[in-house]
């Protein structure tokens, strides 16, 4: 009886917590607070990669002044939309503890499908784009029926599809080995050329401000209702407007040279959607909870065999979206394209941004901010005139520190959650 009756108060206690912890965050300084709290708990968040991208900046600013002018940063964006769709993708798999090493693969053989059916077969070029991504739907489906119904390891699935999908990038280009896009087309400009009105480009910069500031409101409103602690309405509106003020200015700066490229309006757009899916929807929950501990998750009565078979199909959907803007900014689809390193590239950005190679921990922004970080690196290096061969080292060096601090950090967490 005594137990029943403890069992039945945990839930007010628990309740009487969260709500002395929500007025503990309350206010300015509350938020501040909050935030430190996090981090002593091992919730880093983004924070180590800003951190290590204004570290980055600055090193390379001081080398050489011209990498922070507006014309090299419009070109750095341009650069960082077509592996950062692609990075996007390894941000699904890794959210349920799991890999794709054929992204880099998947990305050529779909430049080479547009290719041939606009060029070569004569189709429409937006029909030749969903030809080339449903073909990268149906290579995740083929990984998701691997994996959940012959239980064959994602990364030997995907290694196997990395060989047998380049196989067929060859075979699709013949002997000719590249296929020209023509140039003056709409797909080409738009991977090279064509950026924002200026107008829309500082209207479409205030539009994460005030969906934080209609969002915190909605927020406030319902625990009011509910007779529960809310944030106050200060912090969200200093939160929003600063946003909004960061960007209003790097739009300006940009605005100095060509402008915001509609490349990078695209793989921003396609982040923003990807975030509200992870963290507003049921399937963005499930695929938390699945890559948390697959276990609960089934007990939990979630469809895991499903969220795998999305998080492997959007994965490969994604990676062929960003084969075709590959192509759209090199003006052709060769057998070099999706080779090297950009399955290496993509992995990392997802990983130097913040996903957790262990799974259950991630945001779509980790692409966003890995892959500029990478590219960074590059376009640095390249402006210094240094070797190729440093980009490769250092890559690797922040990558070696990003797995590390998240090692940490998930050590932190356990032990702060034992205690």
């Amino acid at each position: 009886m005594t137990s029943n009756v403890k069992d039945n108060a945990l839930p007010a206690v628990m309740l009487d917590r969260s709500d002395e912890r929500l007025k503990h965050e309350a206010g300015i300084g509350g938020a501040v607070r909050a935030f430190i709290d996090r981090v002593r708990s091992g919730d880093l968040g983004s924070l180590p990669v800003v951190v290590g991208l204004a570290l980055i900046w600055t090193v390379f600013a001081s080398l050489n002044p011209i990498f922070l002018s507006s014309n090299n940063l419009v070109n750095l964006l341009f650069d960082c939309s077509t592996v950062g769709v692609i990075a996007l993708g390894i941000v699904c798999v890794l959210m349920v503890g799991e890999i794709d090493l054929s992204v880099g693969s998947i990305s050529g053989f779909a430049s080479a499908i547009v290719g041939t059916l606009w060029v070569n077969q004569g189709w429409p070029v937006a029909l030749a784009i969903l030809a080339a991504v449903a073909v990268g739907g149906l290579i995740g489906s083929l990984y998701a029926l691997l994996y959940n119904r012959l239980g064959m390891p994602s990364f030997v699935a995907t290694l196997s599809g990395l060989l047998a999908v380049l196989g067929m990038q060859l075979y699709i280009l013949g002997s000719t080995g590249s296929i020209n896009l023509p140039y003056g087309s709409v797909m080409v400009n738009f991977g090279q050329m064509l950026v924002m009105p200026r107008l829309l480009a500082h209207v479409l910069a205030a539009v994460p401000g005030v969906v934080m500031l209609a969002t915190g409101i909605r927020t406030i409103s319902r625990r009011r209702e509910a007779n529960l602690s809310a944030p106050s309405l200060g912090s969200i509106v200093l939160r929003a407007a600063a946003t909004t003020l960061v960007l209003e200015i790097i739009v300006l700066y940009l605005n100095q040279d060509r402008g915001i490229p509609w490349m990078f309006g695209l793989f921003v757009g396609l982040v923003m959607l990807m975030n509200y899916a992870l963290t507003r929807t049921q399937w963005g929950r499930s695929m938390t909870a699945v890559g948390g501990n697959r276990e609960a998750a089934r007990r939990a009565g979630i469809n895991v065999r499903r969220i795998y078979a999305s998080a492997f199909v959007l994965c490969s959907m994604l990676a062929a979206l960003g084969g075709v803007l590959s192509a759209s900014r090199l003006a052709s689809a060769s057998q070099q394209a999706g080779t090297g390193d950009v399955n290496l590239n993509a992995i990392a950005a997802a990983v130097i941004g913040g996903t957790s190679l262990f799974g259950g921990r991630g945001n779509a922004y980790s692409a966003l901010l890995g892959i500029i970080v990478i590219q960074s690196i590059a376009n640095g290096l390249t402006l210094l005139d240094l070797s190729s061969s440093l980009r490769y080292m250092i890559t690797g060096g922040v990558l070696a520190i990003a797995v590390i601090v998240d090692s940490l950090a998930r050590r932190s967490r356990v032990s702060h959650g034992r205690a």
